[in-house]
């Protein structure tokens, strides 16, 4: 049969603690109109864009309101803006601010007389307080059930001064690197086959700044978030780690119960799809929650994964064999084909484009009618397909070019020409921007390609055996 249902395992999330990080809607809402920029965190935790953290408190009992305003703060007769130390709404939900003593320890307010919403109050039990944060004695029972680190144990921020990979230099090229304007405000995260760490570096830099230290050696990293955190898979690990990238931690670990290999982010409905081979499963990750929300059964050994609209693309590496999941259609899977050594896919107009590494060839298929409808010769060895508007552009590992394709007849319409002598590895698009980064596996560089021009704009050199390398928003990181 063409035509397998999936079988669609709904994993219903219940949480055992009333506590959970969930900030009530309309406290949301009034946090988010006074200060626009404030980053409600899924865990609970409230941070304003220059870094002020505020801990939320429950109440054991809400009050009954018309409408949410702030009915006392500590100091007295400050709005949400001033930043108060404690701000009690007419809800009595609470909000405690992160403060730093005279030796430098984070805490909260000490208050001599804590009002009755701070005394009784809750934080949340799932969420991830700031490394050694001290509760004033008077107002312990905030703390629950919730485990404070005394030390920094869950910081893998690692110096590279201090600790610093076998495989680097500590050297800049003796010629500078000029930054180029697209990569301003910019970050780079780099993985490497050869370290477990994510090497963090600036960008027109070749000597990384720091790394995060990882469990195991990455298989895939995604941002999401605007670069507020990192979503990690690991070898021989059945969880997706989530890093923040802000203050350098684990801030959660999703349990995914086998190993998950390539993660592919769906920005407008805040989802990460995960894929692990093993079990023939791909894991839903809501983004808004960090949590596991679903499971997708599927068939064979899923790699290759491309989402378009309602439908996910993917390759059965065993059986070289292409399915798509029409994700509005009760999961129905359909059977596209068997292709040779499939490398990446792509689909516009109706067309799924679909590049074969070894025979370096391009077939294109009607995805309604699955017939073929034409097939090209391209550069050698494809590795990866981006579309920007009209035009499908393919990167040759070997030939160290980028063929560029007008879709609406598949005509050649013209090259870019990358470094000689190098060996691309990868070809990925920079969020919400019409520019790529091509990664050289020989020469330990990356290209930065402008799509919509189609040109190639910049070659940087780095110190470390590439992988990938991630670009996306600089953030502000905690002191």
């Amino acid at each position: 049969m063409r035509k397998l249902l999936l079988v669609l395992g709904i994993l219903i999330l219940s949480c055992t603690n009333a506590f959970a990080a969930k900030i009530p809607e309309e406290v949301r809402n009034y946090i988010l109109e006074k200060v626009p920029n404030a980053d409600v965190r899924f865990d609970g935790v409230i941070i304003f864009p220059d870094n002020t953290i505020y801990l939320p408190l429950y109440p054991s009992l809400f009050s009954d309101i018309k409408k949410l305003e702030i009915k006392e703060t500590f100091p007295a007769n400050k709005d949400l803006k001033q930043e108060p130390d404690v701000v009690i709404f007419n809800n009595d939900f609470t909000l405690l601010k992160v403060l730093t003593d005279g030796e430098g320890h984070r805490t909260v307010a000490h208050l001599v007389t804590p009002p009755l919403q701070v005394r009784t109050g809750l934080l949340p039990q799932d969420m991830l307080v700031p490394s050694g944060l001290i509760i004033p004695e008077n107002i312990k029972g905030i703390i629950g059930n919730l485990k404070i680190d005394t030390k920094s144990e869950d910081m893998i921020k690692v110096e590279n001064k201090d600790s610093y990979e076998n495989f680097l230099s500590e050297s800049e090229p003796s010629v500078a690197q000029t930054l180029i304007s697209q990569l301003k405000n910019k970050i780079l995260f780099v993985t490497t086959n050869y370290s477990k760490n994510i090497q963090i570096v600036e960008p027109a830099k070749a000597v990384p700044s720091y790394s995060l230290a990882q469990k195991s050696i990455p298989i895939d990293a995604k941002a999401v978030e605007n670069g507020k955190f990192l979503l990690v898979t690991t070898y021989d690990r059945p969880f997706v780690d989530v890093i923040s990238v802000a203050d350098s931690r684990f801030i959660k670990q999703i349990n995914v119960t086998s190993n998950p290999e390539e993660i592919l982010i769906d920005n407008i409905n805040n989802k990460a799809y995960v894929t692990s081979p093993t079990a023939s499963t791909i894991f839903v990750i809501d983004l808004k929650t960090m949590s596991l929300v679903q499971k997708i059964k599927i068939n064979g050994y899923c790699e290759n994964l491309l989402l378009v609209q309602d439908k996910i693309f993917y390759v059965d590496k065993l059986k070289n064999e292409i399915w798509a999941i029409e994700l509005k259609n009760n999961y129905e899977l359909k059977d596209i084909g068997k292709f040779p050594n499939v490398s990446s896919l792509a689909f516009i107009n109706d067309k799924l484009y679909i590049a074969s590494r070894t025979k370096s060839r391009i077939a294109v298929i009607d995805y309604t009618t699955l017939g073929l409808l034409s097939e090209f010769t391209t550069v050698n060895k494809p590795l990866n397909m981006l579309l920007e508007d009209k035009y499908l552009y393919i990167l040759g590992a070997e030939s160290n070019s980028i063929q560029k394709i007008d879709t609406k007849d598949d005509s050649v319409v013209g090259y870019i020409e990358l470094e000689s002598g190098g060996f691309s590895s990868g070809f990925s698009r920079i969020d919400n921007s019409s520019y790529a980064v091509v990664t050289d596996l020989k020469k330990n560089q990356y290209s930065i390609i402008d799509l919509a021009k189609g040109k190639l704009l910049k070659t940087y050199i780095l110190n470390v055996p590439i992988k990938d390398v991630i670009i996306t928003n600089k953030i502000d990181l905690f002191d």
